[in-house]
């Protein structure tokens, strides 16, 4: 939800000026290994949550008995 108001308060031409400077800054060649970076990181984050979300469910199972 919150990436929807994020979204919301950026425009057309800052979203352009923020393309623009990342380009400036990393190039065209490094940005997809910087994108598959963050989607890896992404997949590690969510699957962590996933793992605590199991072992806080075995601990309920455990304190109900």
């Amino acid at each position: 939800m919150n990436c929807f108001v994020i979204a919301g308060m950026i425009g057309g031409w800052e979203l352009i000026a923020i393309v623009a400077i990342v380009l400036l800054i990393f190039g065209g060649r490094k940005i997809p290994e910087l994108m598959r970076g963050l989607g890896k990181g992404v997949g590690e984050f969510k699957k962590g949550m996933k793992e605590d979300q199991e072992e806080m469910k075995k601990e309920n199972e455990e304190n109900k008995e």
